[in-house]
């Protein structure tokens, strides 16, 4: 398929530059794939659409701190986006480097009074830091890291976003994103879809630059995803396991945990547990082997983010549920509104 048959017009006021006042004050669009029925709701409204039995998977990773603004030794400043490694205490983090062709190796940085690093290699955008302190990088991060809003986001981090941009979920520390479909969710929120029957279980999938790299090739099938650290655990596995015979649906709270479990699945639909990398590519025609629902925000045109959610709710009918939902006003992007496929 031709990446551009996954672009759609979005005017840039619908980019929301700002959570909702109060957590989960926001809208729900939901899909069928079976009618075609398109349906508009607040979020608050999404236990009407589930059922007893039913099963929702979310993502636990945590977003750290990451951006970092330091001062060079000529005085100059300079930014990087850490890369957290994948396990362990380090003291050598990739990062891409903000005009990386201006910064060489040897560069010594300084972030803060006690945090410094050394740049000890810069190619193409990206870079390795050694942090020399003996105090470990995530808690230097949590004082002097600035939480990495994405590009779209038109301002500074402030401190709401350290709450905000971040899941009520959210328990291992991780990623470079938000796994922004857990955003809506309240504790109010999940306690009535207990109270309902809903059973709730988590992954974790670590948010890498993979997800949001833009596709540069003219044919969806030519991209290449980097690939990010999943680990399910053998308590999930048989929650979702005993869902599937039951014949409850697993619903999954996010692209990112979509793809965490259709990659740790085999051919025969049985799922495993463990931990790992995933380099899984979503994206039209795709069979599921394990997912029957879909909550989601409003990705960017032409993302592999919109190329899933495609997969899903078939093409066609969800650029028609985009133009619905740019004239009705919905909020796009990661502080936006979601999305509900069934």
């Amino acid at each position: 398929m031709n990446v551009e048959e996954f672009d759609y017009a979005l005017p840039p006021s619908l980019i929301a530059q700002y959570p909702p006042p109060e957590r989960g004050q926001s809208r729900l669009m939901v899909l069928r794939r079976d009618s075609g029925e398109i349906r508009h709701r607040a979020f608050q409204d999404i236990p009407e659409f589930l059922r007893p039995g039913d099963l929702l998977v979310t993502n636990n990773s945590r977003v750290l701190p990451v951006r970092l603004i330091g001062q060079r030794e000529d005085g100059k400043k300079c930014e990087f986006l850490l890369i957290p490694p994948r396990s362990g205490i380090q003291s050598v983090w990739e990062a891409l480097v903000k005009d990386s062709k201006k910064m060489k190796p040897g560069t010594r940085v300084r972030f803060g009074e006690d945090f410094y690093a050394i740049v000890e290699e810069v190619k193409n955008g990206k870079g390795k830091l050694r942090f020399p302190g003996t105090v470990a990088v995530t808690d230097q991060l949590q004082e002097t890291g600035r939480i990495p809003l994405p590009p779209y986001i038109k301002r500074e981090d402030e401190p709401l976003d350290r709450e905000r941009y971040q899941t009520i979920f959210a328990e291992n520390d991780g990623s470079i994103a938000c796994p922004t479909a857990g955003l809506h969710f309240t504790q109010d929120l999940v306690l009535s879809l207990r109270a309902l029957g809903v059973k709730m279980t988590s992954i974790t999938l670590h948010v890498g630059v993979g997800t949001f790299a833009p596709v540069r090739t003219e044919q969806v099938e030519e991209h290449s995803m980097e690939s990010e650290w999943i680990e399910i655990s053998e308590e999930t596995r048989q929650v979702i396991e005993q869902t599937r015979r039951m014949g409850g649906r697993v619903i999954a709270v996010g692209t990112t945990t979509t793809r965490a479990l259709e990659s740790f699945v085999d051919r025969d639909g049985h799922l495993r547990s463990g931990n790992g990398l995933t380099s899984l590519f979503i994206h039209p025609p795709y069979r599921f082997r394990v997912v029957d629902g879909l909550i989601t925000n409003f990705h960017l045109p032409k993302s592999t983010l919109v190329m899933l959610v495609s997969a899903w709710a078939g093409r066609d009918f969800l650029m028609k549920a985009y133009l619905e939902a740019v004239e009705k006003k919905y909020r796009f992007y990661s502080y936006g509104d979601a999305m509900l496929i069934l």
